[in-house]
């Protein structure tokens, strides 16, 4: 009797953690939260040389973080510290050597100190992955964020796609999560300090039709994500936080092709990824979860799990979204049998 009334007496306290856990979120709708300080964190991006990774690298420096930038193209991802060091020179001149006190002496402001670190790393290699944060806790010191973005797609359909591309998708977009986090998560426990950020997909949430590598790396990683936000909770590290980024279709070229029904296409177009880079920082700075973008990408993971899967068929087929990956698919395969007759000539 008395173990019943504790089960009950429980039951109820995790009944008002929940609904306490709906106002607390419906009230950030509402009041936008502070953004925290970044400002001399140590922040490590992988593929920082092109896309959403280039983009994560500009607005982190804008908030005056320490840059430690990964990717396999040694060329792009210069380009892209090079941008950070523009953005750390204008930071700079708008920082006062120190303020007027000709009359009460004066207080020295220390100028800003432009830092941002080029790392070439393929971490689809664990041996790569491992070395290089071996490097970077040797010349830059302990890492306090982690950008989980490098990403690949094979893009072809499953029966025509080499055995090497699939394992390179998985490698790429999902076990590389294990190797970067396996790196620098320890020192993260140790000090009870630091953010892991997973940039994953909508296609990590919901699939479509041939892309299956793209699609099973994706959800891979949000499994990985969520098992490792679980772990970190369970060891009560409350210092540690996890935000989940699942952007729509991101207009950087990955997909270039891919196409929905062209009626309902102005009312959901490709994202801009500016736009999702802004949306995603919001939410890395806020200690958000989780961000959807747009927002029905919410909604349409919910009818995912709740409608039969002929339902989902349906819709999918009217929204042409079942085969939106198709011209995507058949313009690779179009580039690629262009580029093998050329090597041909």
């Amino acid at each position: 009797m008395m173990n019943t009334m504790v089960i009950l007496a429980e039951f109820f306290v995790v009944i008002l953690k929940v609904l306490w856990a709906f106002v607390t979120a419906g009230a950030k709708w509402v009041v936008r939260p502070k953004e925290k300080s970044v400002a001399g964190q140590v922040c490590v991006i992988t593929g920082a040389g092109s896309g959403l990774g280039r983009l994560f690298a500009k607005e982190f420096a804008r908030r005056r973080a320490v840059l430690v930038l990964w990717d396999i193209n040694s060329q792009s991802n210069e380009e892209t510290a090079e941008l950070v060091r523009e953005i750390y020179r204008e930071l700079d001149s708008e920082t006062p050597m120190s303020r007027d006190g000709a009359v009460g002496g004066l207080e020295e402001i220390p100028p800003f100190q432009p830092q941002v670190y080029t790392y070439v790393c393929d971490v689809g290699k664990r041996e790569s992955v491992y070395s290089t944060a071996e490097k970077v806790r040797r010349e830059v010191g302990n890492v306090d964020m982690l950008i989980n973005n490098a990403g690949v797609v094979s893009g072809h359909h499953l029966l025509e796609c080499p055995d090497e591309l699939i394992e390179r998708t998985m490698l790429v977009n999902c076990h590389a999560h294990f190797w970067t986090t396996k790196a620098f998560l320890p020192k993260m426990l140790e000090l009870n300090h630091g953010h892991i950020v997973t940039v994953a997909s909508s296609l990590g949430l919901f699939s479509t039709a041939g892309v299956e590598d793209y699609c099973a790396s994706k959800f891979g990683a949000i499994g990985f994500h969520e098992s490792l936000s679980h772990e970190i909770k369970a060891s009560d590290k409350d210092g540690i936080k996890m935000t989940l980024v699942c952007p729509y279709l991101v207009d950087t070229g990955m997909f270039k092709g891919c196409r929905i029904r062209k009626e309902i296409e102005p009312f959901l177009p490709p994202l801009k990824p500016e736009f999702c880079v802004t949306q995603s920082m919001r939410a890395i700075l806020t200690d958000q979860a989780m961000i959807c973008t747009p927002r029905i990408v919410y909604m349409v993971n919910i009818m995912k799990s709740i409608l039969p899967f002929e339902a989902i068929v349906c819709m999918y087929r009217f929204l042409g979204a079942d085969k939106c990956m198709y011209p995507f698919l058949a313009q690779r395969k179009e580039l690629m049998n262009n580029n093998e007759a050329k090597e041909d000539i």
